[in-house]
């Protein structure tokens, strides 16, 4: 599996696993534990959760499913904003680590941006990194401003990464946000890259020129959207999936990321225009 570097020097894989709604029903445990089983099997050790998935059962289904495996794991946890003061960090830190059965996470994020001061939070993720409770810290769902703030804070420049939704259809990072992390060697981390509700996912998955590429290369027009992220410079991408078709359609991305064309990546670019002004971060 490609990896990219973070500013620690540690490295994070491209292409990984999300968990959004996962852990919601015990119906589906089985299959979102043997999913994420699959992925890893399939090179896709990044797993990426938060606390606020299923209020903390999806980390207990994550944890689940990487028994036996953690050292294999890149392992992604996110505390609530409104925990995210210096006691309310470590005490929901300590809390996902039981329910991740793991002594470490590998990056841990504010979750978004709340009341609570970024100086603040990021000295609480600092203590924890000196402890070897988190090996890196981030951010999601910030907006450049947000990011020149928490840049300048104590600690600031320890952060690793950004994760915001990005993809075809969301591409405003690109005009401001994306280029500024390029220049500080930090990845952004997108999430969502098939969008988060079939509405969305359907006026994504349904443009001509993504179905035009897909019969090119003898693909879904699923597999390309995600191939054309894993195709940006310096992004990880983290798609969430629970049907064996899906896992290893989303493996087989990472290989048809370095079939695009030239010819290709225009047609994407006129069906979906990059942005020509900075826009409203968009997040869910």
């Amino acid at each position: 599996m490609k990896q990219l570097s973070l500013p620690s020097g540690r490295t994070i894989p491209v292409l990984g696993q999300g968990t959004w709604h996962m852990g919601e029903d015990p119906r589906a445990r089985a299959d979102e534990v043997a999913a994420l089983r699959l992925g890893l099997e399939l090179g896709m050790t990044l797993v990426d959760t938060a606390e606020m998935y299923g209020e903390g059962g999806a980390e207990e289904l994550v944890g689940e499913a990487i028994a036996g495996r953690r050292d294999q794991v890149f392992l992604v946890s996110k505390v609530y904003p409104h925990n995210a003061d210096r006691a309310g960090v470590r005490a929901a830190c300590e809390r996902s680590l039981r329910r991740l059965q793991t002594d470490r996470l590998d990056l841990y994020l504010l979750h978004w941006r709340g009341g609570v001061p970024l100086d603040e939070t990021l000295d609480a993720f600092a203590r924890l990194r000196d402890e070897g409770k988190i090996l890196d810290f981030g951010v999601s769902n910030f907006d450049l401003d947000d990011m020149l703030e928490a840049a300048a804070a104590p600690h600031g420049e320890g952060m690793a990464t950004n994760q915001v939704l990005y993809n075809l259809a969301r591409r405003g990072v690109e005009w401001d946000l994306l280029p500024w992390c390029r220049e500080r060697g930090m990845p952004l981390m997108a999430y969502s890259p098939l969008e988060s509700n079939p509405s969305e996912q359907g006026a994504l998955l349904g443009r001509a020129q993504l179905h035009a590429v897909a019969r090119r290369h003898e693909a879904t027009p699923a597999q390309v959207a995600v191939a054309w992220l894993l195709r940006q410079e310096d992004v990880v991408v983290i798609p969430k999936a629970v049907q064996p078709v899906h896992v290893r359609a989303n493996r087989a991305a990472l290989e048809l990321a370095a079939r695009l064309t030239g010819e290709d990546l225009a047609l994407l670019d006129a069906g979906f225009p990059p942005p020509q002004r900075r826009r409203p971060l968009e997040m869910r």
